[in-house]
Parts: C-alpha cells; sequence; structure tokens
C-alpha cells in the first residue's frame, strides 16, 4: 500500500528547499509582464526551470507556450493516467498599476506570476523529490498562453495569417491536441481582495462570446449640414439602448451579462460620424444561454442601424466555455489545502461566479479543479492589486497542488472517479464544433434603403 503520507511530506519538503528559486521566478515573471502570445521572455522563463529539473521541454505550443512531462511510462499511451498541471503566461493591460511596463502598459494584475510560482513550485515538489516515479501515471507541466482576451487586434491579425484559430490559449491547445490524452487538470488562480490564507475550490463561471461591431454612416459638415449625413454613433447609441430595452428579459439563473464599449465614436466633433466601433461580450452560466443571449443581443445591434438609416456588421468570436469543477478533484484538494493552510483556510460552499476564464474550456472536456487561493490584495485587474502575503501566493497553493497529484494518482478508486467523469465530458471534437460555431459575421445594409 502507498504510503502517500510520506510522499507528500517530500513533496512539500522539495518545494520548501527550492522555495527561493519558486519566489524569484514569480518576481521575475511580475517585473516583466507580457501580453497574450507575446510571452517568450517568460515561456523562456519556465522553460529554464523545467529543464533544470531534468525535464524535456516543447516550446511554442501555440506561438508561445512550454509543456514537460514526469514520471510514467515515458511515452504517450491510452491507458496511462495523466494529471495536467497549469500556469499561464500573460499579464493583462493596466497602465495605471504601479508595476506596469512603461511601454505597453501590460501588468501582473490578475496573479498569473502566482499561477506559474504554483506550477514549477508542483514540478520542483514532484520531480526534484522524485515522488513522481513512484507513482503511477505522468504529470503534463503546461505554462499556457493568451488567457486574457485582450489585444484583438494583434490576435486578429495572428488568426488572419494562419498561426491561430481561437483568441484564448487553451482553446488553441485544444485544438492543437495537447489535451488528447489528459485525464484531468489543475489550475490555481489568485483571489480578488483575499489577503487572508483562504481557498475556495468548488465553484462555477459563466462562458461569454466576444464580438466586435462596425457602424458604417455617411460623414457630413456637424453644424452646416447634419441632415446630409447618416450618424454612425446614433446608430450605435440606439443598439446599445436596444440591448439595455432586453435586460430584463434574460432569466436570472443563467446570470446573463453583456457589457458593450465604444472603442471608436467618430473622427471629430464638427463631423457626423461615419465609423463607430464598439466591442462586447455577452456572457452565461450554459451554453445554451450564451447562444440565446447573443441572438437577441445582436439584434438589439442590429437595429440600431436600422433606426438611422446606417449599415452595421458584427463579428462574433469564441470567447471562453463556462467552467464546472470536477468533485473528486475538489475534495482532494480541499483535504490537502486544510492540512496545509489551515482547517479553516477552505470554503466549502458551492459559488457560481460570472466573470469567464479559457480554463472553462478544458472543464468542457476533462475532469478539472480551479481553486482561488487567497494571499492578494485589491480588486483583480485594478491598479491596487498584488501579493501581500507571498508564502500563501507562491509556495503554500504549490505544496496544496503538489499533494492533490499524489492522492489522485495514488489511490485507484480517485483515479476511476476521474475517468469515469471524463467518459461525461464533450470529445475534442465537439467541444470544437461548439465553439466554432460561435463564428459569425452579421451584416445589415440600411444605409439609402
Amino acid at each position: 500500500m502507498t504510503d502517500t503520507a510520506a510522499l507528500k511530506r517530500r513533496v512539500r519538503e522539495a518545494i520548501d528547499d527550492n522555495d527561493e528559486a519558486i519566489r524569484s521566478l514569480a518576481e521575475s515573471v511580475h517585473a516583466e509582464p507580457e501580453l497574450g502570445y507575446k510571452e517568450t521572455e517568460t515561456t523562456r522563463k519556465v522553460a529554464e526551470e523545467f529543464r533544470g529539473l531534468g525535464l524535456d521541454v516543447e516550446t511554442e505550443l501555440a506561438v508561445t507556450g512550454a509543456r514537460a512531462r514526469a514520471g510514467g511510462s515515458g511515452a504517450e499511451q491510452d491507458d496511462e493516467f495523466v494529471f495536467a498541471l497549469l500556469g499561464e503566461l500573460d499579464a493583462l493591460v493596466n497602465p495605471g498599476h504601479p508595476a506596469a511596463d512603461p511601454e505597453t502598459g501590460a501588468c501582473h494584475a490578475c496573479g498569473h506570476e502566482a499561477q506559474l510560482a504554483n506550477l514549477v513550485g508542483a514540478a520542483y515538489g514532484l520531480v526534484a523529490s522524485g515522488v513522481v516515479d513512484d507513482l503511477p501515471g505522468a504529470v503534463e507541466f503546461i505554462a499556457v498562453p493568451a488567457e486574457e482576451y485582450l489585444d484583438l487586434e494583434y490576435r486578429r491579425g495572428l488568426l488572419d495569417d494562419g498561426k491561430i484559430e481561437f483568441f484564448g490559449g487553451k482553446q488553441e491547445l485544444i485544438r492543437r491536441g495537447y489535451f488528447d490524452d489528459v485525464d484531468c487538470a489543475a489550475m490555481i488562480h489568485a483571489a480578488s481582495e483575499t489577503p487572508e490564507r483562504e481557498v475556495t475550490s468548488d465553484f462555477s463561471s459563466n462562458g461569454f462570446v466576444g464580438k466586435t461591431v462596425q457602424y458604417e454612416g455617411r460623414e457630413s459638415h456637424a453644424g452646416g449640414a447634419p441632415e446630409e449625413g447618416v450618424n454612425a454613433l446614433n446608430a450605435a447609441m440606439a443598439g446599445m439602448n436596444a440591448v439595455n430595452a432586453n435586460r430584463e428579459t434574460f432569466p436570472d439563473e443563467e446570470h446573463v451579462r453583456v457589457h458593450p464599449i465604444v472603442t471608436k465614436g467618430g473622427d471629430g466633433v464638427n463631423v457626423v460620424p461615419a465609423d463607430v466601433r464598439m466591442e462586447s461580450y455577452v456572457r452565461a452560466k450554459r451554453v445554451d444561454a450564451i447562444e440565446d443571449a447573443n441572438g437577441t443581443t445582436n439584434r438589439a445591434l442590429e437595429s440600431g442601424a436600422m433606426a438611422v438609416g446606417a449599415n452595421v456588421t458584427i463579428e462574433d468570436f469564441p470567447g471562453y466555455l463556462p467552467l464546472r469543477t470536477d468533485g473528486t478533484l475538489v475534495a482532494a484538494f480541499d483535504d490537502n489545502a486544510r492540512e496545509v493552510i489551515g482547517e479553516d483556510a477552505v470554503h466549502g460552499e458551492h459559488q457560481h461566479v460570472t466573470g469567464s476564464t479559457d480554463m472553462g474550456d478544458v472543464s468542457q472536456i476533462v475532469p478539472a479543479v480551479h481553486p482561488w487561493t487567497g494571499g492578494f490584495e485589491g480588486a483583480a485587474h485594478s491598479t491596487e492589486f498584488g501579493a501581500v502575503d507571498e508564502e500563501m501566493a507562491y509556495l503554500l497553493p504549490a505544496k496544496v497542488t503538489g499533494s492533490t497529484v499524489v492522492d489522485v494518482l495514488a489511490d485507484p478508486e480517485k483515479r476511476e472517479a476521474i475517468r469515469d467523469a471524463k467518459g461525461g465530458k464533450r470529445s475534442t471534437e465537439a467541444y470544437l464544433e461548439i465553439v466554432r460555431g460561435m463564428r459569425n459575421t452579421l451584416e445589415g445594409s440600411y444605409m439609402d434603403a
């Protein structure tokens, strides 16, 4: 019988022995933030850590990104249980953050440096200790690009050049087959405004579809001859008001969120706006609800063009699918969190959050856990966000994650329960059919109609 307690002690001791290297990686990533599909230096840093552990590393998984496998047979086999650990490479944009890059505005105001510390820390715990060689199955360590759904003009260029199909990194990795032999996956996420040593593992999240909107009108002198123009900004405002008029029709239990912004409002105050652009997400708890709310939203946006006699082009792009955590993985993570952090650290009640993550896409095809972990002050994405308890932010979750891997791989019943749960998930082909179905272009021509 496997002595899991002894194996977990070895994992935690190896993390303690390498705590300076783990903290140093987090600090280095935090100091050099890079946006999605541009994380060349961050990828290099993580790959160097993996190579230092003697692992073979593959890079440029999807433009950027890195992965390494430890344990198991050393070859991909159909019957080998594979536990994937993930961490996100990219930063977001908040120029006002004190750690923002002065040129790009990029900063780690979402805690992705902590995810990479957790990923590399768990690798130290499992590999440097030799524990992974004492367990059945393999562990896949994956540093994932482009979770933050932004910098879309750049990503659209990558799409047009055939370098990616999806704006989200995990979607792209799924498409490229990196999860084809994975049985389950885990990744932590920094919790907003939670400086305490707390963990929440049992939750679900919204998914979403992203969209760009362009209203085309006709220029004229805004003061001298406005009647000769077609005001695209008025079309956009009418469309947004129509969206607002539909909000009461969205069922409360679906947690629908629609939040458009105007990214271009015109070219000059004395010219009737002829080129107005918007972006939006349409979020909801279930795939069907996303599709229903998106259809309603597109109809409303198109009505703005119809109202003033403008033209409109609405392009929908696959966002992220809803996340739902797996009960077996939640229980294992929570048990280890109580052991490592403290009995009162775990919030056991299920929560639904209305934000989105492409970890939801992973959870559509394999059982997954995505705990929110404390040690951070300020709201995520804000100028105040940052680590205030480095041990909690960078080290303790790695101990919990590594210990969870031990519990799952060492326990045939847990492995069987996870594989049973995987059997109820979507196939990669079915998943891709859904996300590809979110790609759509709607055109309405009402000028001079």
